[in-house]
């Protein structure tokens, strides 16, 4: 979880993939990409504090890390037979679309069409503005069904996705699903004993650069940094920091208890701060640092440190407490830093600035699924099959039939997103007139 750059944006990554992908909060452009190489330079922190020397904090555990959910298996319906997609696709439309069959047969429970339709309901405005980057809808599209949907029974919610919309199979129709969260940590508003981890705003000297206004062929494309004299430079990146380039710049809006956690409650992009009163605050995402992310499951598992079973965000966890030192300098090895505000109201919020329903959200890439599309799962494991609401993206969340499952708040959120890690197949629901122009009837 995680957004299109400047919107905030729960957090979003699937954990399960920190083994396998590198993985970040940040934004749906080349800022930061999901499979950025580390930029080549660093810029540097003040001369105050060597670059690299780490923060003088000791992480400590706040919570212990609950085990991962066991897995409930399931058959996945398999894809429909489809024409190879394009080397060249980069968006839905291109990679080809197939009619796949009614709503009503896809097994879709009472209980998840409810759940879909009032997050689908709360997401129409949101819809009917948006320009539709997959190239399979237009906004005039989606009128019929959202304003139907302004005064349909939540009780019927089954007959209102059957009767407005039909399902279509972006490509080949594979899909690889993953969960996200929204992480609760032990924290405070000031720094005291035992709370000296900086959860900073975003600070006034990362500009974002839009660079389509240099170049056509760099449309869409927007880059994050900063003025060092007459040239813009990288951010700095997680070391600097972390070594005290924001120092004394008054940018703390709270303090962690555990820099590990916090680092998580990065990952996903927004969480809770428990107070040490017992209140709560709110954080979302504000931006990032504009460096691409480095998974460092992934890192561990290359080097033998974690074997394939233990790079769950758990067992990461684990890892990364058992020594604090080696555990912050693997921290450190993952350049990418989220900037937070406090989050007011509902939340957390989406790529579409609404808030995310655990259980009935999902992040995917825009340019194969239109935001706010119903998406029905169908995989091999049980738990996240049936309809979901497209809402949030994320900046591992690539390609087609790519999505990251949200879970909600909470334990039992936690351990099941914590190894969400689901394969089988994908389809869309969209308005019937986008189906009419995309599958002309014979």
């Amino acid at each position: 979880m995680i957004p299109t750059v400047g919107a905030p944006r729960a957090r979003a990554f699937g954990f399960a993939l920190l083994a396998a992908l590198p993985l970040l909060s940040g934004c749906a452009s080349i800022v930061p990409a999901a499979d950025a190489s580390r930029p080549a330079t660093t810029a540097p922190a003040p001369p105050s504090r060597p670059a690299g020397t780490p923060r003088p904090y000791t992480p400590r555990p706040s919570e212990g890390a609950a085990a991962a959910a066991q897995p409930i298996p399931a058959t996945p319906r398999a894809p429909l037979p489809a024409t190879s997609v394009p080397a060249d696709a980069t968006t839905a439309a291109a990679s080809g679309v197939v009619a796949g069959p009614d709503v009503s047969t896809l097994g879709v429970t009472a209980e998840q069409a409810t759940a879909a339709l009032v997050a689908f309901r709360i997401s129409c405005p949101s819809v009917q503005r948006r320009t539709d980057t997959s190239g399979l809808t237009q906004g005039a599209d989606w009128t019929e069904s959202c304003n139907a949907a302004k005064s349909w029974k939540d009780s019927d919610a089954s007959a209102f996705f059957t009767g407005y919309f039909g399902t279509v199979q972006v490509g080949a129709g594979t899909a690889f699903v993953t969960g996200y969260y929204e992480p609760e940590i032990a924290g405070s508003r000031t720094k005291r004993p035992g709370y000296d981890v900086p959860v900073y705003r975003r600070p006034a000297d990362l500009i974002e650069v839009d660079l389509g206004q240099f170049s056509d062929n760099l449309k869409g494309k927007k880059v994050r940094g900063r003025v060092d004299g007459s040239n813009f430079v990288p951010y700095y990146d997680r070391t600097a920091i972390e070594s005290g380039a924001l120092d004394g710049r008054g940018l703390e809006i709270a303090y962690a208890a555990d820099a590990a956690e916090f680092f998580f409650l990065q990952v996903q992009g927004s969480g809770r701060l428990r107070l040490p009163d017992g209140g709560i605050m709110r954080i979302g995402y504000d931006t990032q640092n504009g460096r691409g992310y480095v998974g460092i499951g992934k890192l561990l598992l290359d080097r033998g440190e974690l074997q394939r079973g233990q790079a769950s965000m758990q067992g990461i966890l684990d890892y990364l407490r058992a020594d604090p030192v080696r555990g912050a300098a693997v921290m450190n090895e993952n350049p990418s830093w989220v900037f937070f505000r406090e989050l007011t109201g509902s939340g957390p919020l989406g790529a579409l600035g609404v808030p995310v329903t655990g259980r009935a959200s999902v992040a995917a890439d825009p340019k194969y699924v239109p935001l706010g599309a119903p998406v029905v799962l169908s995989l091999d494991r049980a738990e996240p099959n049936g309809l979901w609401i497209a809402q949030d993206t994320g900046g591992a969340i690539k390609g087609a039939n790519r999505f990251d499952s949200f879970w909600g708040a909470g334990d039992e959120a936690r351990a099941i997103a914590g190894g969400m890690s689901g394969r089988g197949s994908a389809l869309l629901l969209l308005p019937r007139a986008s189906i009419a122009r995309l599958i002309p009837a014979p």
